[in-house]
């Protein structure tokens, strides 16, 4: 009997041995093909010995120092080399362990921001609905999935959410006209009837994520979100936890738009999964000014030196192997090849997505959009289907109305094979024929 208190309830996990590329072995031999990074995490693929050998390096120099009492070369270093790879001005990173806490620290370092400048009332975070941020209890509450919401609603309900940039279900009766204007006024009543003076941050993933499988916005979106946040002196938090290092083709998912946000959130692609690490980057104009009051904030484990290390070797791997580059193309080519397999599938409602982060959604009807009842459990049974068959695809469900909604992600390596890209679209596809 295990001891172990595990992330699934209703199913025995296979035991993991071995991982190399785009593969994971279990204890009974059978191989994986991991066509979702894990969570949409792994970036530079299994097993690489740069990675390794950076962790085991730091490890050998130091262990643990306390970030009240040292920084380290390690740190310092990483920071430098990412810097010019960030969208903002001259930034500062504040490493943690992860995305959730990156994004606790977004919003604390948004309201230390308010009140260094003396405007103490602002407390508001307006978030997305349909959105994921985290699953602390302030990362929760920006959060505007209703199904991880629901057994903690007793503690949440500080923060306001906006619709969702979702094209496949967007809420503009004008749709496909001007939904960025749609949104921005969207945006800018919310912010109205909360009292513009009360709201601190705007917070979005650039591109949607795990709640929503890769829904793109439209062109016309963020610089019309932006141009209502700045005007009612709001800050703008850009979650790039999933979207980040090459995940979309860039190295920052806002980076196809131009944007250049206060705040940034990073996680999971920034060690490729090797370690528990993330951080949130402040441009020098929010450092400056929260510097000046101060911030009360801290995690034992942030501004760690191993977290940094394997960091520096994903950007090193990232740019001397072309990755992000490697993302955009092979991506392009799984996402059409994908909506050729999938073609004339009663139950495929949309394939969406950009670089090596692509979603599909499943529906009763393609006409009408409506989704299957959750009790079919229609996502379960492809993502088993698949997973007998070799294959690791993430999922997410309710997010039509809370309760029914079934989508399927992909989000593999980036140095996915030419050959397992075929067989990602091979068994995907097959994978969801299998389930009626």
């Amino acid at each position: 009997m295990s001891h172990v208190f595990p992330r699934v309830l209703d199913r025995t996990l296979p035991t993991a041995v071995s991982a190399e590329g785009a593969w994971i072995v279990d204890a009974d031999g059978k191989r994986y093909l991991d066509g979702s990074g894990g969570a949409i995490v792994v970036g530079v693929g299994h097993g690489d010995e740069a990675l390794i050998d950076a962790a085991t390096t730091q490890l050998h120099a130091t262990q643990y120092v306390h970030p009240t009492m040292f920084t380290t070369e390690a740190l310092e270093r990483y920071a430098d080399e990412l810097a010019p790879y960030l969208p903002m001005g001259d930034p500062r990173i504040y490493p943690v362990s992860g995305g959730s806490e990156a994004v606790e620290t977004a919003i604390k370092m948004a309201r230390a921001y308010h009140l260094a400048r003396g405007d103490d009332v602002r407390t508001t975070i307006v978030a997305r609905r349909s959105s994921y941020h985290g699953n602390t209890l302030g990362a929760l509450d920006a959060g505007g999935k209703e199904p991880i919401r629901k057994p903690y609603t007793a503690w949440l309900g500080r923060f306001l959410h906006a619709p969702a940039a979702y094209e496949y279900r967007c809420g503009n009766p004008l749709h496909p006209d001007a939904c960025g204007a749609w949104h921005a006024a969207e945006l800018e009543r919310m912010i109205s009837l909360a009292g513009a003076e009360t709201v601190a941050a705007f917070i979005a993933e650039p591109i949607a994520g795990a709640t929503l499988a890769g829904a793109v916005p439209t062109d016309d979106y963020w610089a019309a979100v932006i141009e209502v946040c700045r005007r009612y002196g709001i800050l703008v938090i850009a979650d790039e936890v999933m979207t980040g290092f090459g995940r979309t083709g860039r190295w920052f998912g806002v980076d196809h738009w131009g944007v250049r946000p206060d705040i940034l959130t990073a996680g999971k692609g920034a060690t490729s999964g090797y370690v528990p690490f993330g951080f949130a980057a402040a441009s020098r104009e929010v450092f400056d000014t929260v510097a000046s009051g101060g911030f009360v904030h801290g995690f034992t484990w942030s501004h760690n030196a191993l977290g940094a290390s394997v960091g520096r070797a994903v950007i090193r791997r990232l740019v001397e192997e072309g990755m992000i580059d490697r993302s955009a193309e092979l991506g392009e080519r799984i996402l059409t090849d994908l909506r050729v397999a999938l073609d004339g599938i009663a139950s495929v409602g949309d394939v969406r997505g950009i670089g090596m982060m692509i979603g599909v959604e499943l529906v009763r009807d393609r006409e009408t959009k409506d989704p299957f009842p959750r009790a079919e459990r229609v996502t379960e049974r492809v993502v088993g289907a698949a997973r007998d068959a070799g294959l690791l695809l993430y999922s997410s469900t309710g997010h039509v109305d809370g309760t029914n909604g079934d989508l399927v992600m992909l989000g593999p390596p980036f140095i996915l094979t030419d050959d397992d890209a075929t067989t990602l679209v091979e068994l995907t596809a097959a994978a969801i024929r299998s389930v009626r």
